[in-house]
């Protein structure tokens, strides 16, 4: 599905978007600064229970490593590796498509990827995901997203 190449740029990508996230977000006890706008406050997940702070941190730090790399570390769309992908990443910023979106369709797409929603393939699944709190706590991310 993926060519070699452009695996070898994800992969490139990745290791960049590591790298500068690290060197950016945290201080030197590995906190997120004050102000850095990183933190993700507790949100409440489907049947009214809050997301513990420990999912809601792993949904940031999921979101960081997998998601950031395409669609950028605010989630504008504009990541190392959206570089000529066709259809661009989506742009999570975008009120007008998180007010047409449900919770559940984001939460399909990061579980199963763009194809089973009838989107881009080239958004990858996540299935070691699937059914665990994090994919609630990216959601709740995704969401945080557009006020930035």
């Amino acid at each position: 599905m993926w060519g070699n190449a452009l695996r070898r740029q994800l992969g490139a990508a990745v290791l960049v978007v590591g790298a500068a996230w690290s060197g950016m977000a945290c201080n030197e006890k590995g906190a997120a600064p004050p102000g850095s706008g990183t933190a993700v406050a507790a949100a409440p997940a489907k049947g009214g229970e809050a997301l513990s702070p420990a999912v809601l941190k792993e949904a940031e730090e999921v979101f960081n490593s997998r998601c950031a790399v395409c669609h950028g570390p605010r989630g504008a769309g504009d990541g190392a590796a959206s570089a000529g992908l066709t259809p661009p990443p989506r742009n999570f910023q975008d009120t007008s498509w998180q007010t047409a979106v449900s919770d559940e369709h984001i939460e399909k797409i990061i579980a199963y990827g763009g194809g089973a929603v009838g989107r881009s393939p080239a958004m990858p699944p996540n299935p070691d995901l699937a059914d665990k709190p994090v994919v609630r706590g990216l959601r709740e991310h995704i969401r945080g997203l557009a006020a930035k």
